[in-house]
């Protein structure tokens, strides 16, 4: 499975910006699609995952109520919603693939890919 994350950028805080990940494998709809954030000289940090089947999608706690995950089975893409971004989210996002329903540790989730930069300036 191959992953390419992509729509990062440089926004002001408050501000708005979507994330998209497109996905190379077939069987794109047999897995958990989660996004994980990673500061620097920080772990990966996970902000939310979708279901198969879109039919369940959970969040970090900074994440519930600004951010928003959604999948297109037939586009094989997944993406992030981010609304009201404050510095403390800049970050690398990350674009990942797993089997478990619920998890939120990074060795839970098989594929990664290649990270998109997303900078907030105060």
């Amino acid at each position: 499975v191959q992953l390419q994350a992509f729509g990062g950028g440089l926004v002001q805080t408050g501000g708005s910006l979507t994330l998209s990940c497109a996905a190379s494998t077939p069987s794109f709809g047999s897995y958990v699609m989660g996004w994980f954030r990673q500061s620097p000289g920080e772990d990966h940090e996970f902000v939310a995952a979708i279901r198969w089947d879109g039919g369940n999608s959970y969040y970090a706690d900074f994440a519930e109520g600004r951010f928003t995950i959604s999948r297109d089975n037939a586009k094989n893409t997944v993406n992030l919603q981010m609304n009201n971004l404050n510095p403390e989210d800049t970050a690398v996002y990350y674009c990942t693939a797993g089997r478990y329903v619920g998890a939120r540790l990074a060795s839970d989730y098989n594929y990664w890919g290649q990270g998109t930069q997303v900078t907030v300036s105060s």
